[in-house]
């Protein structure tokens, strides 16, 4: 099936990495739901695309809540007739706090949107891709490089992303036998608002690379057959304190 006829829900696509990689896929000719809670930036997101945003729909969703979820996914069926890409990528972190002071309502709200919101979504991509013709789809999970190794002062977020190299391997093995595949891309410090800001706040800031690269890979990633499958792909820029932490 070409890309033209290829349907993606990117989750967080108003800013930052989904921003960027909802105009990726919006380039190549996808028809793509831009899901996030700010309707308006997400609107914004489809103006900047030019014409190729008239092949995509703005969708209000907090991935929170499962009703939330349920109806941008009936939304996406109503509108496009099927789904062939589910980019799991809302995520938030929480402020730097040594682990016994991080409140129990900040450690609920980052498992709800990191964890419990792609669940929610992966659920209902597999009720689509299961029933649709031709059947199948992937689904690819924003994980991040504190999946591997993690920062001080972030329990809460790298407990979650953790989690979701769990969810990845269970939702692969589970839609193996649909024509699901599942993979999750690790990613370490690309430029967005949210990193800019971050990197002139610290002490010592940490080497950014362009979002474009991630956009890019997220659509290499979804462009493979569903005969082949990237499980884990871990992209960051090349002089960060990763391996080893420096």
């Amino acid at each position: 099936m070409s890309s033209e006829l290829r349907v993606a829900v990117i989750t967080g696509a108003g800013s930052g990495i989904g921003r960027a990689v909802a105009l990726a896929f919006l380039g190549d000719g996808y028809r793509v739901v831009l899901a996030g809670r700010r309707q308006g930036a997400l609107q914004q997101v489809l103006a900047a695309a030019g014409a190729p945003g008239g092949n995509g729909l703005a969708v209000a969703c907090d991935v929170t809540d499962a009703s939330s979820v349920q109806a941008l996914f009936a939304r996406t069926r109503e509108q496009f007739g099927r789904l062939d890409v589910l980019f799991n990528n809302a995520g938030i972190s929480a402020p730097a706090v040594p682990l016994e002071e991080l409140p129990l309502a900040t450690w609920n709200a980052v498992v709800a949107t990191n964890l419990t919101g792609p669940f929610l979504c992966t659920q209902e991509a597999f009720r689509i891709m299961k029933s649709q013709s031709p059947r199948g789809g992937r689904i690819i999970n924003n994980g991040s490089i504190s999946a591997h190794a993690p920062r001080t002062r972030s329990a809460a977020y790298t407990a979650t992303k953790h989690a979701i190299t769990g969810l990845t391997k269970s939702t692969s093995l589970d839609g193996r036998e649909f024509d699901i595949a599942c993979g999750q891309i690790d990613i370490g410090n690309a430029r967005t608002e949210l990193a800019d800001k971050l990197a002139k706040s610290s002490a010592t800031p940490e080497p950014l690379m362009d979002v474009e690269h991630v956009a890019q890979a997220v659509l290499n990633m979804a462009r493979l057959p569903l005969s082949a499958n990237v499980q884990f792909m871990t992209i960051m820029a090349t002089k960060m304190p990763y391996i080893g932490r420096g």
